[in-house]
């Protein structure tokens, strides 16, 4: 076993967590983290991932990452920044039940779902944990429980009550609704195309379909007997056999493979200790284009709208989507509360300048044709229109973005700030390079202002500001 592997003497958790092929379960997880009443109301209010599916799991990805394979230090900050995010997610659903991601219980259930999607991993392989094995894996397991303050009591005592709280869980709590169905049937036949696709890129449609025809009759067989049985969703002979084909040959090759490529964070710790090599340079941007004789801010607009606000992805906006926006910038930076709370309260004025002056409907949420029609006839009116709404959050955004401080964004904060996988980080460079109008490499508040200024009131794709989130 080479030194950057996951070794035995690291714990159980990490090197079963740690094999690639915990990637074969991991839809089913989300599945059954889903369908509890509670994760599927704060999904369906807060969550980002119909819109932006890509980002919303390397962010879940990355969490893990902090949480099972960093050390003790990293971990209590990712604790910290889960606690953050949590604390706001709460509300009444559409049965009218109260709902919080503080509730131990709830917690407790989508931390269990993790631990039994490794037993299962290794089960469905063929290659069950024996019971000293599961007693040792869920001792691990309880410890990071213990750390992000779950009580012991609302857990099962032992690995050996595990599957019976599963199987209660499935029988009485689970829902198969709007949530899962999504997540099951849709979202995959619909996301775009993954930013690292590359040259595949034209192939996606044809990629998407089969990977999604795939995945579902996978986690359809895989889910628990007691999911078949609750919800009248049969284990069909064809799924047993990709699900027994897929499992079990992937455990005959990843167990052959040397630990390197057999475990995730064993290639990349070799990767950080490898001499760094020279990386390729990244394409130059595209020449931009040339001045146009029609007004260019509508369609620049509704890409705002679609690309930026709508971060739910159900084509309307509301003040969870303003949340959400919120939320990604400060999942990248590690934040005191009060900083979140100050970014927090200024979208939240921007939302309801936004409310009282778009919805036309009085529905509490703002569609595309509102928010662009709204937004130019404000600027067109009224000079100051801005000001007083968007310009007050992206002075806060601003400040948060300013993590030393020094009153100005250099290129790296930039880029923590509005990178992402819609934008190329070439575009990023190029933008900041034309948005930084005095050549110091650095913008300032009134420069980082000026150019949201442009990006909606320019009528021409010409202003510097117009690159403000990569090319138009």
């Amino acid at each position: 076993m080479t030194p950057t592997s996951p070794p035995a003497s690291d714990g159980l958790l990490r090197q079963t967590l740690g094999e690639w092929r915990i990637g074969l379960v991991a839809w089913r997880l989300l599945v059954l983290q889903t369908a509890h009443p509670a994760v599927a109301a704060g999904t369906a209010r807060y969550s980002t991932y119909r819109a932006h599916p890509w980002r919303r799991i390397e962010h879940t990805m990355d969490s893990g990452s902090r949480l099972f394979f960093a050390g003790p230090e990293e971990r209590r900050r990712e604790i910290a920044r889960l606690e953050r995010a949590h604390r706001r997610i709460r509300g009444t659903d559409d049965a009218g039940r109260p709902y919080t991601a503080e509730d131990p219980e709830v917690r407790a259930w989508v931390m269990l779902t993790l631990y039994e999607a490794m037993t299962a991993m290794r089960e469905l392989s063929g290659d069950p944990l024996e019971p000293a094995e599961l007693d040792a894996l869920y001792a691990e397991f309880k410890e990071v429980c213990a750390a992000l303050g779950i009580p012991d009591e609302v857990l099962p005592a032992t690995a050996a009550d595990v599957p019976a709280y599963v199987d209660r869980t499935v029988r009485e709590v689970l829902e198969l609704g709007d949530q899962v169905r999504y997540l099951l049937f849709e979202m995959l036949r619909e996301a775009p195309a993954p930013r690292r696709l590359g040259r595949l890129r034209p192939a996606w449609p044809l990629l998407r379909a089969v990977a999604a025809s795939v995945l579902t009759s996978l986690t359809v067989a895989d889910l628990p007997r007691a999911w078949h049985e609750r919800f009248a969703m049969p284990r069909t002979r064809t799924a047993a056999a990709l699900s027994w084909t897929l499992h079990r040959g992937m455990r005959q090759v990843m167990t052959r493979l040397p630990d390197r490529l057999r475990y995730r964070h064993a290639s990349d710790e070799e990767g950080r200790q490898r001499p760094a090599s020279r990386r390729p340079t990244a394409p130059p941007p595209l020449p931009r284009p040339r001045s146009r004789t029609f007004d260019s801010r509508p369609a620049r607009l509704e890409a705002f709208f679609r690309q930026v606000l709508d971060q739910t992805g159900d084509g309307r906006v509301d003040s969870a989507d303003l949340q959400a926006m919120v939320h990604n910038v400060c999942w990248q930076l590690e934040l005191p509360v009060e900083r979140e709370d100050r970014l927090y309260a200024a979208f939240e004025s921007w939302w309801e300048q936004l409310r009282e002056a778009m919805d036309a409907d009085g529905d509490g949420a703002v569609e595309c044709a509102e928010f662009v029609s709204a937004m130019l006839g404000g600027i067109d009116r009224d000079p100051d229109y801005l000001d007083r709404g968007l310009g007050p959050a992206v002075r806060a955004l601003f400040r948060t973005a300013d993590t030393d401080g020094s009153g100005y964004l250099c290129a790296d904060e930039y880029r923590v700030l509005f990178g992402g996988p819609r934008v190329h980080p070439a575009e990023l460079n190029d933008a900041f390079r034309q948005l930084d109008g005095d050549g110091d490499g650095r913008l300032s508040e009134e420069e980082f202002v000026a150019a949201f200024t442009d990006f909606f009131t320019a009528r021409a794709d010409t202003a510097a500001g117009v690159a403000l989130l990569g090319r138009p």
